[in-house]
């Protein structure tokens, strides 16, 4: 049995010289035949010379749009993420000139600012249990000094704010 598909291009191929011919001579020529939904039918026919960029800005120019779900923006929105992700772990980065280094980039910026404030995070925490132990030291003096109880203001208060800081 013949493929139909098969038939139809070879009748589109035969056409596209006769069309051609009525087109201005700096035109490219496309002919797409696709069943919505599904793949089993598609057919993208350029003439030799033609670009398919140029075939998607003039389908642009005539309201195709990013909105709407299809295989190809799933595509690069997954770059994009996967981009993302990779740069932020500073992990397998993009061939040179990729279009997707851009947000390799930005994610390995993100990556480098979270690796900076988790280092700050840390020293904040060395420093704070260096205060706290400090300041454990000085009321456990001020304690033999003055007992708890017979304590001033500030044995109390510094008293507090160590409950408070290990609680």
């Amino acid at each position: 049995m013949s493929n139909p598909h098969h038939h139809i291009r070879e009748a589109i191929i035969n056409a596209l010289p006769d069309i051609a011919a009525h087109l201005p001579l700096d035109c490219d020529l496309f002919v797409i035949a696709c069943r919505p939904g599904k793949d089993d039918f598609d057919l993208v026919l350029p003439s030799p010379e033609a670009n398919l960029n140029n075939a998607l800005d003039a389908l642009r120019r005539q309201g195709l749009t990013i909105d709407g779900a299809n295989a190809y923006k799933r595509a690069v929105c997954d770059l994009v993420v996967g981009a993302l992700a990779f740069g932020k772990q500073n992990n397998n980065p993009p061939p040179k000139g990729h279009w997707g280094q851009e947000f390799w980039d930005i994610g390995r910026a993100e990556g480098e600012r979270q690796e900076e404030l988790t280092k700050a995070l840390a020293q904040v925490r060395e420093q704070r249990d260096a205060l706290l132990g400090a300041a454990q030291e000085a009321l456990r003096v001020i304690d033999r000094i003055k007992p708890a109880g017979h304590g001033n203001g500030t044995q109390v208060r510094l008293a507090a704010a160590i409950d408070k800081a290990t609680a």
